[in-house]
């Protein structure tokens, strides 16, 4: 796929690997250690244009197609995966914003965003209510020209540094169809945050709960429709499934090419690790599997983008392969490294500690399992 790419898209790639290199890749461990969330440089890639990727350009973005997405999310984790799981999400969110706002919102809220002024999260999870996300009981209840929110958001990126809070409320019955979207403000009186949580990886991003006492918030504030919330969370998880997958591509790349590199440097038996050809095949291996899953990735994002009537399973099983991929190919790498592998000092083993949970989040690969065979036994019960 990466010789058919245009030259715009090449160019792309490339800005998006030299910032990865030249402002993640050397602090990414440091970071790691002091559960320092980098805001700072979060801005510097909002400057290139990386915070509302696929927003249109009249309100700040820069109105790229959801393959150009992946390639600049991809060429991120090779530097840091992180901070651009973390930029996919702000991303998430407000295209979202972009996609099924209003005219009024969409200038008082994506200018802010697409320079990043404004971080946003995406609420949706909730103790109670993972996978079956429909479960949601957050309540929403109207209040003249007001909703009244109570409930408690579970495992949100971002959560206390963010601005503005993306999040799926219940302002019917049971079911997705009683499910709304509301933007709120963090500093609406009543919302509050729980205590950062002490996580395996993605320690450069906080990750809270958000809890909602009485939080009034206008009506206004609504995208869409009221009932319309669960079919904009899922549109949403689409380009987000894609993403985080090409963010386990980019951080299993850059363990490859790290194992590569040790291979060539490190010593045994009176040879390299790089002439030992059961060492050779497995390196092969790695490369293989990681060019499948890019291939699959990349054919994911162009049918995303064509609005094709499969995208979503597509989308699904991109993530599920490009999560599992990387995370495999990550562990390997760490295996070719030996004991070193196992030291902070080598970055290996942070990338492996953040790879492992997007085999969980935008849906866990058992998850994008079900919507695969759904789909693979409803083509089989047409014909």
């Amino acid at each position: 796929m990466s010789q058919e790419l245009t030259e715009d898209q090449r160019a792309i790639r490339e800005m998006a690997l030299g910032f990865a290199a030249d402002a993640l890749e050397p602090k990414a461990v440091e970071w790691d250690e002091k559960k320092h969330f980098p805001v700072d440089v979060l801005r510097e890639a909002a400057a290139l244009g990386m915070a509302g990727i696929y927003v249109a350009e009249d309100v700040g973005g820069s109105a790229l197609s959801r393959l150009d997405a992946v390639l600049i999310f991809e060429a991120l984790a090779q530097g840091c995966p992180t901070v651009s799981a973390y930029l996919s999400i702000h991303n998430m969110a407000a295209s979202m914003i972009d996609r099924f706002g209003n005219e009024e919102q969409r200038q008082s809220w994506l200018p802010k965003l697409c320079t990043m002024e404004y971080l946003a999260s995406y609420c949706l999870t909730e103790a109670g209510a993972g996978s079956d996300a429909a479960a949601l009981k957050t309540r929403a209840v109207l209040d003249g020209d007001h909703y009244v929110v109570n409930g408690a958001k579970q495992f949100i990126s971002g959560a206390g540094a963010s601005h503005l809070y993306v999040t799926m409320v219940r302002t019917g019955g049971d079911g997705p169809g009683g499910i709304s979207t509301l933007v709120i403000p963090a500093d609406s009186p009543g919302l509050s945050f729980g205590a950062n949580e002490r996580k395996m990886g993605w320690n450069a991003q906080p990750t809270r709960a958000v809890l909602f006492d009485d939080v009034r918030v206008p009506v206004a504030n609504r995208l869409g429709n009221e009932g319309d919330g669960f079919k904009f969370a899922m549109a949403g998880l689409d380009g987000g499934r894609i993403n985080i997958g090409a963010c386990s591509l980019g951080g299993a790349q850059a363990a490859l090419d790290k194992a590569v590199r040790y291979m060539g440097e490190r010593k045994a038996f009176n040879r390299s690790l790089d002439q030992f050809q059961a060492l050779q095949f497995r390196v092969a291996d790695m490369a293989t599997e990681l060019e499948a899953a890019r291939s699959l990735l990349y054919r994911a994002a162009s049918k995303l983008d064509a609005k094709a009537p499969d995208a979503t399973t597509f989308c699904a099983m991109a993530k599920r392969f490009a999560t599992d991929t990387g995370y495999s190919v990550a562990d390997a790498a760490l295996q070719l490294h030996g004991g070193y592998g196992y030291l902070a000092d080598y970055g290996i083993e942070k990338i492996v500690r953040d790879l492992r949970v997007h085999q969980i989040l935008e849906g866990t690969n058992e998850i994008m399992r079900l919507i695969v065979s759904r789909s693979v036994f409803s083509e089989g019960n047409r014909s």
